[in-house]
């Protein structure tokens, strides 16, 4: 007979504590019985793939919002911030859904998660 592994985590949490960092995300997508769990897997995905995305788009924003800096001074201050509070609600959003046991899926990002988890 085979055993069953329990973490002592439910689902909901264990996708939301996937989007804390990507290290709990990577763990998921490594240890038992997590790496089973499809939800798990999709979340943690999504987490993995979120944070790249903030990550290159920050960098590329920088440099777009310091070229423009020469054009018209001070206007990254306004913009910087906003920037920053989007991709602390997206976040604060997903959290939120995977602890409502909802599969969330972002744009773009979502359809590769779902994609990775089914595999």
């Amino acid at each position: 007979m085979a055993e069953q592994i329990s973490s002592g985590l439910s689902d909901n949490a264990a996708g939301a504590i996937a989007y804390i960092t990507p290290i709990p995300a990577i763990l998921f997508l490594v240890l038992e019985p997590f790496n089973k769990n499809r939800f798990v897997r999709f979340h943690s995905w999504q987490s993995i793939l979120l944070c790249v995305a903030a990550i290159v788009i920050n960098v590329v924003l920088g440099i777009l919002l310091s070229i423009l800096w020469a054009i018209v001074p001070f206007l990254h201050f306004f913009i910087w911030p906003l920037i920053q509070l989007l991709w602390f609600l997206i976040w604060l959003v997903c959290i939120f859904k995977a602890w409502s046991s909802q599969e969330f899926k972002l744009p773009v990002i979502g359809a590769f998660a779902e994609q990775q988890a089914n595999k």
